[in-house]
């Protein structure tokens, strides 16, 4: 991967972690200059001796990563969990974060990965626990009917499928049945950012566009998802993220949050 040069993944020494690191491990394979951040966020009450074992733990991890992964570091801080990944983020200026998430089996409305994926300014790749191996064959980009707003986080993308050689799936769920339509500036950027890989339009037809999306993610075995989250949008109404956190609750395959 050309352009994403340093990676952060939160960690909280769970399941969930490990099953982050080990689909990072094939994320990063043929890639020998990626940098893996792995960073533990205490809260500001926990006591001096509860941070010394933390940085215990995290040592013996990076030990047990540093021959599964190119370069592998660790950050141990302190303070509130969203706001201090998205500070390491911005110092460290990371291309990508990673985060490990509960999927189906974490029914929470909201949780810090879904809350993650809208307040960061960078790519988010959510791994779900249920993820039982790495594979990298097919992606789809889920596009809805407002114009693509931020069209250089599609770099990101870009930069994984031509690396897995992996067919992009320009997914567009068609809700009210009628004739699909790609508007003619997405149809640019997509031609732009997508030119040199194997990509085309699917307009599957459902009313609810979450399940639109997951029956043909399964129907189709697709390895990873894509998503523009609309929050941040500039030249058109930001949305309230509700779709976007919803998939992030309920993914079965990687996720990847372009902004």
């Amino acid at each position: 991967m050309n352009n994403i040069k340093k990676i952060l993944i939160p960690v909280d020494l769970s399941e969930s972690s490990e099953k982050t690191l080990n689909y990072v491990k094939g994320l990063v394979k043929n890639s020998p200059d990626a940098q893996v951040i792995l960073l533990y966020v205490c809260s500001t009450s926990v006591s001096d001796q509860e941070i010394e074992s933390k940085k215990l733990q995290l040592t013996a991890l990076v030990k047990i990563w540093s021959d599964k992964l190119p370069y592998c570091t660790f950050q141990l801080k302190t303070g509130d969990l969203i706001n201090t990944i998205l500070q390491v983020q911005q110092e460290s200026n990371v291309d990508l974060i990673i985060m490990g998430t509960g999927g189906e089996q974490d029914k929470k409305t909201e949780t810090v990965t879904s809350r993650l994926v809208l307040e960061a300014d960078c790519p988010v790749l959510v791994i779900p626990i249920s993820l039982e191996k790495f594979s990298l064959k097919s992606i789809a980009l889920a596009l809805g009917e407002n114009t693509i707003d931020n069209s250089g986080g599609l770099e990101a993308l870009h930069d994984i499928a031509r690396t897995f050689d992996a067919t992009v799936h320009v997914l567009s769920v068609n809700r009210n049945g009628g004739d699909p339509v790609i508007k003619a500036e997405n149809q640019e950027v997509l031609d732009y950012y997508l030119e040199s890989l194997l990509y085309f339009h699917a307009f599957p037809k459902n009313s609810d566009i979450e399940l639109g999306i997951s029956e043909y993610i399964q129907k189709h075995q697709i390895d990873m998802l894509a998503i523009l989250p609309r929050n941040h949008a500039r030249s058109t109404k930001p949305s309230d993220g509700r779709l976007t956190k919803l998939l992030t609750l309920r993914t079965k395959v990687p996720l990847l949050t372009i902004d």
